[in-house]
C-alpha cells in the first residue's frame, strides 16, 4: 500500500511529507544538534571507514564522541550494531539518536551522510558544522535518475554547511563539492594534480602498501597503519582532515590511527591457515575492483576464489553484470550468489552477474553453500573473498530480516571442513 502511494503522489507532496517529519523530529527532541559539533561524511565508498577513524582520533583527543553509521551506533563507550538496512536512519530515529549523545555528554557527533537520506531530506535541522567528500563514482543511478542527479544530491550536505569542508582533491567530481562557499576549506590527497584555492592541505608522502597495511607521511609524521589497501590511505586523510580542522596536532592522529586493527567488514581476514578468507563491504563496482586489486597485488595469492552477489529491490540492476565482469576479471575462480534481494527473485539477480562473467561463474543461490563451496575449493596458498555484505547482520528477503553475518557462517563452515579432514 505504502509503495502504490508513493507512486501515485506527486514529487512535491513526497518533498513535503518528508521535510515535515524531519523538522518535527528536531522539534520532539528539541534539536539536539545544535549542542553539538556534528560532522557529516559523504560519497560513494569509504564513508564508514572515515566515521570510524575520525571516532578513534577524537576520543585520543578526549573528547566524548557519538557515531552513526552503516557499521554502528556508538555514544561514547555504548555501542548497537546498525541492523536496520539502512545506512542514515529515518528523521525521529537519528534525532533520538543525538539527544542520547547530548544527554550523555557528547560533544562530537559524526555521521555517515547517503544520498538517498539527503533525498529524503533525513539531514535537514541537523546543524552540520563539518562536511567532507570521500569520492565519487556511479550509484544509485536509477533512483536518482542519473550521475549528476545523484552528485547534486550529495552536494546539499555542503550547501547546507557553512562552516568547514573537507575535499579530496584527487578526485575528479571535487570541483563541483567545491563551488559551494564555507568559512574553512581543507583538501586532503596524494597526488594533488588539480589546482584548488583551499585554507590547508594534506598530502600523503611516501605512501607504501603491503601485506602489513599502509604507511605514508603527511609533514613530519610518518604514518604506520594496519588497515589494507591504497584506498585507506585517502581514508586516514579524511579523517586527519577533519581533525585539523578542529586543531587537533598530527601527533594524535598518528597515535590513534596506529592503535587501529582494523574496521569491521571491511577487508577483514577472518581465517589465515592454511588460505586466508577476508570479507569486504564492496558492492560498487569501484570498490569492488579495489578489493580485487588490493588482494592480487599485496598478496600475489596462487588463486583469488570470490563469492559475490547483488542487491535486489531495484538497486542500480545497470550494475549486476558490471560486478560479474570484475570478477571475471580478477578472479581465477567465482561463485555469484544471493546477497539480499528484497522482493526480487534472487536467481534473476544471480543471473544477471553472471551474465558478467561469461560463462566463468557457479552459481549456487544459497549463500552458505556458497561460501562453504569457496572454502572446499581454496587451499593453501589461495584467498577467498566474500564481498558485498561486509559485517552486515541480515539477508533482506520477502519483507523478513533473516539473521546473517558472512564473518560468522565462513567460520563454521571452515571449522566444519577441518573437522572432517
Amino acid at each position: 500500500m505504502t509503495n502504490f502511494l508513493r507512486k501515485i503522489a506527486p514529487q512535491f507532496l513526497i518533498n513535503w511529507y518528508h521535510l515535515s517529519l524531519s523538522f518535527l523530529g528536531a522539534f520532539f527532541y528539541r534539536f539536539p544538534s545544535r549542542k553539538l559539533i556534528v560532522i557529516g561524511v559523504t560519497g560513494t565508498n569509504g564513508k564508514s571507514t572515515v566515521v570510524d577513524l575520525t571516532s578513534k582520533i577524537l576520543e585520543e583527543a578526549g573528547e566524548k564522541v557519538c557515531s552513526l553509521s552503516s557499521i554502528r551506533f556508538k555514544i561514547g563507550n555504548k555501542e548497537f550494531v546498525n541492523d536496520l538496512k539502512m545506512t542514515m536512519p529515518g528523521r525521529f530515529r537519528i534525532q533520538k539518536f543525538l539527544r542520547k549523545a547530548v544527554d550523555s555528554g557528547c560533544h562530537y557527533a559524526i555521521l555517515e551522510v547517503t544520498s538517498e537520506g539527503i533525498k529524503q531530506h533525513r539531514h535537514k535541522f541537523i546543524n552540520f558544522s563539518v562536511a567532507a567528500f570521500t569520492n565519487l563514482t556511479p550509484e544509485h543511478i536509477e533512483t536518482h535518475g542519473s550521475f549528476e542527479k545523484y552528485k547534486e544530491a550529495k552536494g546539499k550536505l555542503f550547501e547546507a554547511t557553512k562552516k568547514t569542508h573537507i575535499l579530496n582533491l584527487d578526485d575528479e567530481n571535487t570541483e563541483y563539492f567545491w563551488r559551494f562557499p564555507a568559512d574553512f576549506k581543507i583538501g586532503y590527497g596524494i597526488n594533488l594534480e588539480q589546482n584548488f584555492k583551499v585554507s590547508e592541505t594534506i598530502k600523503a608522502e611516501k605512501a607504501i602498501v603491503s601485506q602489513e597495511g599502509i604507511e605514508f607521511k603527511v609533514s613530519n609524521q610518518n604514518f604506520k597503519i594496519n588497515l589494507l589497501g591504497f584506498f585507506n590511505i585517502y581514508n586516514c586523510l579524511t579523517a586527519i582532515a577533519i581533525a585539523r580542522s578542529h586543531n587537533i596536532s598530527l601527533e594524535i592522529c598518528k597515535k590513534a590511527l596506529e592503535k587501529v586493527s582494523g574496521v569491521p567488514g571491511r577487508m577483514e581476514e577472518i581465517i589465515s591457515v592454511p588460505f586466508k578468507v577476508f570479507v569486504d563491504y564492496a558492492f560498487t563496482p569501484n570498490a569492488l575492483e579495489k578489493v580485487y586489486q588490493t588482494l592480487k597485488n599485496n598478496f600475489k595469492p596462487k588463486r583469488l576464489i570470490c563469492v559475490l552477489g547483488a542487491a535486489g529491490g531495484g538497486r542500480d540492476k545497470w550494475k549486476r553484470p558490471v560486478l560479474g565482469k570484475l570478477a571475471a576479471d580478477n578472479c581465477d575462480e567465482i561463485i555469484v550468489t544471493n546477497e539480499d534481494p528484497y522482493d526480487e527473485d534472487p536467481l534473476e539477480i544471480i543471473n544477471q552477474v553472471a551474465q558478467g562473467t561469461a560463462g566463468k561463474a557457479k552459481k549456487i543461490p544459497d549463500r552458505r553453500e556458497a561460501i562453504k563451496n569457496a572454502l572446499k575449493t581454496a587451499s593453501g596458498g589461495d584467498i577467498v573473498i566474500i564481498t558485498g555484505k561486509g559485517c552486515e547482520t541480515s539477508i533482506a528477503e520477502k519483507g523478513k530480516k533473516i539473521p546473517w553475518d558472512d564473518r560468522e557462517v565462513a567460520r563454521e563452515e571452515f571449522q566444519r571442513l577441518t573437522n572432517n579432514r
